[in-house]
Formats: structure tokens, sequence, C-alpha cells
């Protein structure tokens, strides 16, 4: 008897030349290999992802299809798809997964083209809910498992997070031609990606890993993290972008990764926390330095140690400090992001911030630079039971900052624009069109004065022009009005970290 198969869709979000490995659905895949048929739908590269899902339904031998979901811009795409199938095939069962149905979870159940929403790790929850289908007598047993019974929400417990190790590698082949996402980077001509650590110990009030993974952390052995590069390798990547929540736990967890990277002639970029960094021996630093890391993301966030607090970041300013110093002389550039404007005291912060950005420059003109506004995301809630009275369950936020607006109730709430920009980072409700603006200003003068390394796209007489143009600005503080950089703006399109960084 055939066995009945599953579409996994990746719903557009990027850009083909920024397309990169899914991973998250090829982490299902490994697991439904040998179970289930099944196959991969990329949105990103397919510009008819939605027909090519539909002609693939037409046999009706379909359990279910699958569709993760990132807040911001990929949930319009998963509109289009889930109310195209839902309308087309009405019998067939929708999964939403991934960030956006985890930390919106009764937004994502409000949807009429939404049966199921698997929040967190997905891959035993995914077999467990193919096991039951059709039949919803037992769905009540699927941990992370949210689905209507009748017109009842029901959200089942949640289920202990399992470390990557206990499920098969990726199987690249079945997300098709691998050379069509091993894409070009300033790190490389062919990038591939990887995640050799999942989740993260910190509870940052601004990151969704925590409403994810709620602490949890876990380091992939050296041993697997090496035949994987070795994977990529043989697929042709000569750099490796690691999608990592925190790639360095801790020093010691962090060697032995180390010393696998350092045997492969590859660069690569990761996300790392300027404390970690810090604290990091000499002999750990010429080990990074070894191994061809050429950029760590690190979330500095903030020029004071007292909004560092309040953000719960556990590091402090002196760290970032010292990674800036330190970086500079291992050859390795730090691309440190900030999140501007809390609500406390978004303009002082503001201008801390903007103050504190040039003290690092000092520090390490190579280092790059990302600026966000802040935004708030769902933290666990405590449901009280009599049997276990801390349990963990939803993430939960009802309000966007301290006095509102009341959070979407449904996905096509989301896709406003407003809300659009407040999910990524590039607006918030208690910022005053001055607060905005003088940070765009800012901006467009420190990325022309320091024109990021990632932009390999325009030659190096361009960046000097740039340069030139907006150093005078960037010394006096003299940011608005920047009319001549606008103008070179248009005849050297310079590339934006905010919107293009890896």
């Amino acid at each position: 008897m055939k066995r009945r198969k599953v579409i996994l869709v990746n719903p557009r979000m990027c850009r083909p030349s920024s397309v990169r490995l899914p991973l998250s659905l090829l982490a299902l895949g490994a697991v439904l290999e040998t179970r289930w048929e099944y196959e991969i739908v990329d949105g990103n590269l397919d510009s008819n992802a939605t027909d090519t899902i539909l002609k693939s339904l037409q046999g009706n031998d379909t359990a279910l299809v699958g569709l993760t979901v990132m807040p911001g811009p990929q949930v319009p795409t998963a509109i289009e798809i889930s109310t195209a199938i839902r309308t087309a095939h009405p019998s067939t069962p929708i999964v939403w997964g991934g960030y956006f149905p985890t930390l919106y979870t009764n937004a994502a159940m409000n949807a009429p083209y939404v049966d199921y929403v698997i929040r967190g790790q997905g891959e035993d929850a995914l077999l467990e809910l193919l096991e039951r289908l059709p039949d919803k007598s037992a769905m009540g047993e699927v941990a992370n498992l949210s689905w209507k019974h009748g017109e009842e929400v029901v959200h089942n417990p949640e289920r202990k997070i399992r470390p990557a190790q206990d499920y098969p590698p990726y199987p690249y082949d079945r997300a098709g031609d691998v050379n069509r996402y091993l894409q070009r980077s300033f790190m490389g001509s062919r990038t591939g990606v990887h995640q050799a650590s999942l989740g993260c110990r910190y509870h940052c009030t601004f990151c969704g890993v925590v409403s994810m993974f709620n602490g949890y952390t876990s380091p992939e052995p050296a041993q697997r993290l090496e035949s994987a590069v070795n994977v990529l390798r043989r697929y042709g990547a000569n750099a490796i972008q690691f999608y990592d929540h925190n790639f360095f736990d801790s020093e010691a967890s962090s060697i032995p990764a180390l010393e696998v990277l350092a045997k492969a002639p590859m660069p690569w970029w990761c996300y790392a926390r300027a404390d970690t960094l810090a604290n990091f021996s000499a002999g750990t630093w010429n080990l990074l330095k070894k191994s061809r890391l050429k950029m760590a993301y690190i979330g500095a966030e903030a020029g004071s140690d007292a909004v560092l607090k309040r953000m719960r970041k556990g590091s402090r300013v002196e760290h970032t400090l010292e990674v800036a110093r330190r970086s500079r002389e291992y050859g390795i550039i730090p691309e440190f992001s900030f999140v501007l404007g809390g609500p406390e005291d978004p303009e002082g912060e503001i201008e801390n911030t903007l103050q504190f950005v040039k003290r690092v420059k000092t520090l390490n003109p190579e280092c790059e630079v990302i600026l966000y506004f802040y935004s708030p995301t769902p933290q666990r809630e405590r449901r009280l039971r009599v049997s276990d009275a801390k349990t963990d369950v939803l993430p939960v936020l009802n309000n966007y900052g301290p006095s509102g607006p009341d959070l979407p109730s449904t996905p096509q709430e989301w896709c406003e624009p407003q809300w659009i920009n407040y999910v990524c980072h590039q607006d918030a409700p208690w910022l005053s069109p001055r607060m905005r603006q003088r940070v765009k200003d800012f901006s467009k003068v420190l990325y022309c004065r320091y024109p990021t390394v990632q932009d390999y796209s325009i030659p190096n007489w361009g960046k000097s022009v740039l340069r030139g143009m907006a150093s005078w600005r960037y010394a006096t503080g003299r940011y608005a009005n920047a009319w001549e950089l606008d103008w070179a703006r248009k005849a050297i399109p310079l590339r934006q970290p905010q919107r293009d960084s890896l």
C-alpha cells in the first residue's frame, strides 16, 4: 500500500539571491524519512509555490500540509498559500509551525485555514500528529500541539526539548538542487548553513528564542558537527553561516567545535554573546582566529548597564568594549547589534546608545553596527495546576509595551504595516517622529562613513567616496538633512545592514 505524503512548505520571505537551505523543513524531513512520503516546496525559489502545492494535492493522497512561519514578511505568503489550499482542498489538514505560531498561538488558531499549530520543537509532535489523523479522539496526547475541538481551541501541554543529535542529519538532497542554496556572501562564493547548537540559556526580553526554548540549550557534539561540515564541503560549500541561537554557550563547550572548524578551510559566521567572548582566554582567541571565524553577530543592545539589566541581557557594557578591542587584535569582525528606544526612556536611551556606538567604533573601526528599535516579545506564563503548579505553557504578551496597543488576534492583522514594522524591530508605538528621524539620520551617516564589509558589490573607490563625504558629518554630529549622501547613494547603492545582513 502506498504511503500518504506530507507537503512541507517554506513560504517566500526573501529574494532568491539571499536564499539559504531551509533547515527547519529539512529537520522535519529527516524524521519523516522511511516513515512517510514527503516533499519540500520552497517559496523563496519557486515563484509559483502555490500552484506547485495545488498540483501536488490533486492526487488526494496528502496527509497534511505543514508550513513554517516566521513573524513579519513571511506571514502574508503563508496566508496566501493556506487560503488557496483551504479553498481547493477543504478537507486537507493545514499545520503551522515555527516562531510565529509559537509566539502568537491564539492568533494563528483564530485563522479558518489553520487546523493545527505545533509549538516549539516539532519533530516528535509532527510524527505523533500524523499517526492520529484523521481521528481527533487522541489529539490530546500530542504534546506541543494546539488544535480545534469543535469551537474550542485546545492547547496541549509542553514537550521536553530534545537535543538535535537525537534526530537524523539533514537530508539536503530533499530540498532539490543544493547548488541553488549555496549563495555568494562576503565570506565565500558558495555559502552553506548549519545549526550546531540549540536554544540559549538567557532570557532577554526582546528575543523570541526565549519563548521558543525557555532557557534550554544544547551544543552539538563535535563529531556530528565535523560530519555536517564535511557534507557541506562535498556539496562545494566554501563558507559556513551558523544558525545557532548562541554558538558559544561557554568557553569549555566551544573548544571542541573550534577544533573541528580549525581543520576545515572555510570562513564562518555565527551568533555570539559579548560576555562569553570577553572572558575567553588568549588561547581560545587564538583558536578562534585559527578556525577562520570571519564575523560574529553579537547582541550589544545598549550603552547602559541599567538598560541591559532591564532587558535581562545578563551582560555589561564593559563586555562589549572588551570584545571590540580583542576582536581587532585577532582579526575577527564583531557585528554589534543594538536595540534602541526602550519604552521607559526612549529618547534618552537612543542618544546614549548612539554615543556608545561611536565609542565602540573608535576602539575598533572595522566592527559592524546594526541598529534596531526595541520590541518586546511574549514571555511564558505559568498555568496553575493541582498536579504541577509550575508547568510552562504558552508564551503570552497581551499588549505591545506598557500601555498598548493590544496585539493582533489574527494572522491577517499581523500583516498590517505597523505590526510588521514592530515585530521586525523597525518601529515602536512609543517613538516620536523626531526620534525615528534621528536614528535614520545617524544610520545614514554611519553606514556611509563605515560601509559594511558584507557589501561585496560596491568597488573600493565607491566606498572611499562615501567615507569621504560622510566624514565631516560623523565627526561633528550633524546627521540631519544629509542631501549629498542621498545623492551619492543613488549612484552608489549601499547595502543596508538591518535589511541585508547575513
